[in-house]
């Protein structure tokens, strides 16, 4: 079970709004919203997903804390709650977060507390929307959708098992990884296509003819485009935190642009067509939840 005590949100936007609108109706203690912004505590209240606001002063190993503020400003939170003799880190409430890169949580934690705390459980659910803000939080944002827990070896399996049934009771699928695989692995699959949508809107943006371009655009391209409407403040800390990781990646496309240049240079019809068929089955398989094939 997710435990007896309270849910405290701190950072009421699209995914602590989520996570509360998700579980709150099995808390018995409720769901606590902290943010620095009054309107969308305000708004919390409105929409009845949180039932008080403010740090509670007596967190205790009962409750439950999730930090679901921009990646950078998650040492801020840390720092905030980490206190040797009666901060809730110290005090023993179960800790995770929502960042979307896991090295600088573990990285705070060092250089706050000295030590990984066995109640911290760094987390990252692997949902969203281009929509930002808690007027855009669902209930259901997270059902079949997976998140990554990236506990360290100082972890203790209860806290694990207390943050796990959290986003379980929000309909995701919990898994677990290794911090640095983490950041390899979401700076692919997740930074780098939103990475290239924010890239392709401003390249298209400063053409000459970016009027027609825009008023001509079909389906392709809105579809394309859609993460580029996502919040720039989180996905500026996203990529400065991984960017490492998301270069790696800028490198691995790079290259593949620089192929599909020979390619049309060429006029290679056919090397065109077995690189779209060899993407086009890869995306099918991952469409159709079977196993995908690698590939030189």
């Amino acid at each position: 079970m997710v435990g007896p005590g309270r849910l405290v949100v701190c950072g009421v936007g699209l995914i602590g709004g989520s996570v509360a609108a998700a579980v709150r109706d099995h808390l018995p203690g409720g769901v606590i919203g902290v943010d620095a912004d009054h309107a969308a505590i305000a708004a919390a209240e409105t929409l009845g997903l949180i039932d008080g606001s403010g740090w509670p002063e007596d967190l205790s190993p009962a409750d439950l804390v999730l930090i679901a503020v921009p990646t950078l400003a998650v040492a801020g939170v840390i720092e905030q709650l980490w206190d040797a003799e009666a901060g809730i880190l110290a005090g023993g409430a179960v800790v995770t977060d929502a960042a979307s890169v896991k090295r600088p949580v573990i990285d705070a934690a060092m250089a706050v507390c000295g030590r990984i705390p066995a109640n911290l459980v760094p987390g990252h659910p692997i949902a969203g929307s281009e929509r930002s803000g808690v007027r855009a939080a669902r209930g259901d944002l997270f059902r079949d959708h997976r998140v990554i827990l990236t506990p360290t070896a100082e972890a203790a399996p209860a806290a694990v098992d207390r943050v796990r049934a959290l986003w379980e009771q929000a309909g995701a699928e919990v898994c677990t990884m290794d911090v640095a695989e983490h950041d390899r692995v979401l700076a692919m699959t997740s930074h780098l296509p939103h990475l290239l949508a924010f890239a392709l809107v401003d390249t298209l943006g400063r053409a000459p003819e970016h009027e027609a371009v825009f008023r001509f655009a079909a389906g392709g391209f809105r579809d394309f485009t859609r993460i580029a409407s996502s919040d720039p403040v989180m996905w500026s800390d996203i990529f400065t935190a991984n960017a490492v990781a998301v270069g790696a990646s800028l490198d691995r496309i790079e290259a593949e642009l620089a192929e599909l240049r020979g390619l049309l240079e060429a006029r290679d019809r056919d090397g065109l067509r077995e690189l779209f068929a060899r993407a086009k089955a890869l995306r099918d398989a991952h469409v159709a939840g079977i196993g995908v094939p690698s590939h030189d």
